[in-house]
């Protein structure tokens, strides 16, 4: 990325220094450009923060289903072995 931003940036000073155009048309074209790399830095940006948020998603979906089945797996065994969840502890608490 730096390798890229480093060509961009020499590219421009190298095109400002050779280019046969007004100050004005310099400038218009500096800023079309700029605008341009601001856009595609918040489109880069985006598709990021996306691909980060399905990341999330899909971890709480897959810790979810796991609780789900420690859950069940615990209440069967209760089932199994005749305990109750409801029932006092066996310290009186």
């Amino acid at each position: 990325m730096k390798g890229f931003l480093f060509g961009l940036g020499m590219g421009i000073g190298l095109g400002i220094l050779f280019a046969p155009m007004s100050g004005e048309e310099t400038r218009n074209n500096l800023a079309d450009r700029a605008n341009d790399l601001a856009s595609s830095a918040r489109d880069t940006y985006e598709q990021g923060r996306e691909r980060v948020n399905r990341g999330v998603e899909s971890i709480r979906s897959t810790a979810e289903r796991a609780m789900g089945q420690v859950r069940s797996g615990v209440q069967e065994g209760m089932r199994a072995t005749g305990t109750d969840s409801s029932a006092p502890s066996a310290s009186g608490v």
